[in-house]
């Protein structure tokens, strides 16, 4: 089974709709059995919260069903517990790479890189643009799909 972990500073608004877009994709697939998608939090600050409403509004729009989640903080053991972490922009991944002590295996990757694009998803907390956090979302959890169904 490949383990998928989605990381964000606070868990409730891109890496929880990277983890219900992606588990869409993949049921779609007939893939579930195979891949396991979780997300997770780099930072305290909404531990314990439900998706933001932002996240849920964009999600039930486009007919993708919500993963039910309360946020969570990424912690060490989850380097050895995810084949990949993807978090969504360049802060993401140096605190990643600052709680996992290090990238020694190469597991850490910003989900846009996927889709061949070096650019950060914007935090919809601070744009309001749940529309563009969608449309990067689709965009990069639909690359890392393919990868992961040729590793299958």
């Amino acid at each position: 089974m490949i383990r998928v972990l989605f990381v964000c500073h606070g868990n409730i608004c891109r890496s929880t709709m990277c983890e219900s877009v992606m588990t869409h994709l993949v049921s779609q697939k007939h893939l579930s059995e195979k891949i396991h998608i979780a997300s997770a939090a780099t930072h305290n600050d909404e531990i314990g919260n439900p998706p933001h409403y932002g996240t849920v509004t964009k999600l039930k729009q486009m007919g993708v069903p919500l993963i039910p989640h309360h946020a969570v903080r990424m912690t060490k053991a989850d380097y050895d517990k995810y084949d990949y972490l993807i978090g969504m922009d360049s802060a993401n991944i140096r605190n990643m790479t600052r709680i996992t002590n290090g990238d020694p295996q190469k597991k850490i990757h910003k989900l846009l890189t996927f889709a061949d694009s070096p650019r950060d998803i914007a935090d919809p907390w601070y744009t309001g643009n749940f529309d563009e956090t969608y449309t990067d979302v689709l965009k990069g959890c639909t690359a890392l799909l393919n990868v992961l169904e040729a590793a299958l």
